[in-house]
């Protein structure tokens, strides 16, 4: 966005009260709290990872009393807008809160882009464990340095992402040629092209119509996600790639934190780290119900050559650690932790 246009949408924003002096909210005996929550997926309530974590952050919510405290509206199929647009829309305090990957994130702060690098994490459990022994917490401190967003909890998307498309790929030769659609990321983009593909950087909404009309050959995306967005109704070839096995994150407007309670925020925080805890656990088993439903729906799931598409990708950490040498305590932490 130029200067000029950020300034007049800041001075409007201003104008409507958005960016003034934050006030506290959410004092009790107050009106609820209406929070927003985003979401690009589709309103599936069991394969789509945005509606999946809003269910749980609900329930956890009911559960520490604060149903009447704080209404939680959830909006999924880019109700809100773009992801790019939604991100900076909570960067600005506009929107509470964003549910999604780290390459939307990585798009205002780059140093998010290494949890992007392709395998980086063995598994979704290795993840885990090294975000709990501190992986996360660089990217958390330059988020909020950087973007004034909070990230509140750590989830799992719905299994590796892998590459759904309109021929069988069996090998990286097979993806030479193939325009595939990848996230408007450049570390993601990157690694596709690295894979042998034409990578195609593609907003998600835009995907299934790019599919029927042939502007794409196919997209990488998990097997829940290619189930709810019905992409597997025009490419029927699903190879385990598994070549990206990065985090869901629950994205956090500071201007709304700020603007909280204490002890409302207090009760909000723990609801969404118990909602994550849940979500994770729900995710390893949506992943594997997907693949199967997939399979019955006419996908030929195939086990291609990983140790090759791996093999090709694998010096792309060690480029991402030379243009970007801060990134070297978040991968050593992610390797440290590697079975």
């Amino acid at each position: 966005m130029h200067a000029n246009t950020e300034g007049t949408r800041r001075a409007l924003l201003a104008a409507a009260g958005v960016l003034a002096a934050p006030a506290i909210i959410g004092r009790a005996g107050a009106a609820p709290l209406r929070m927003r929550l985003s979401s690009s997926l589709p309103n599936d309530p069991k394969y789509a990872n945005g509606r999946t974590f809003s269910d749980r952050l609900q329930q956890a919510l009911a559960e520490n009393g604060l149903s009447d405290r704080i209404a939680l509206q959830f909006f999924p199929d880019n109700q809100l807008g773009q992801e790019i647009d939604v991100i900076n829309s909570v960067k600005l305090g506009v929107i509470d809160m964003m549910v999604s990957g780290t390459s939307i994130s990585a798009n205002l702060v780059p140093l998010v882009g290494v949890l992007d690098l392709g395998y980086l994490f063995q598994s979704f459990p290795q993840q885990t464990r090294a975000i709990e022994a501190g992986a996360g917490k660089p990217i958390e401190d330059a988020l909020l340095k950087g973007a004034g967003i909070r990230v509140i909890a750590w989830s799992y998307n719905f299994g590796g992402r892998s590459v759904l498309a309109k021929k069988p790929v069996h090998t990286p030769e097979d993806l030479a040629g193939l325009k595939i659609r990848t996230l408007p990321n450049p570390v993601i983009t990157e690694c596709l092209r690295m894979m042998g593909a034409a990578a195609t950087p593609l907003a998600f909404g835009e995907i299934y119509t790019a599919l029927q009309a042939g502007v794409l050959d196919g997209l990488e995306h998990d097997p829940p996600t290619v189930l709810a967005s019905k992409f597997y109704e025009t490419a029927k070839f699903y190879a385990l790639t598994e070549h990206i096995c990065s985090p869901l994150v629950l994205y956090f407007s500071d201007a709304t934190f700020k603007r909280m309670d204490p002890k409302l925020r207090d009760g909000f925080l723990d609801a969404a780290q118990r909602a994550a805890a849940a979500h994770r656990a729900y995710g390893l088993a949506a992943e594997q119900e997907a693949l199967g439903v997939l399979k019955s729906s006419g996908v030929m799931v195939i086990p291609c050559d990983k140790a090759a598409v791996r093999k090709r990708v694998l010096p792309q950490t060690k480029a991402f650690l030379r243009r970007m040498p801060e990134a070297k305590p978040v991968v050593d932490r992610i390797q440290d932790t590697a079975a």
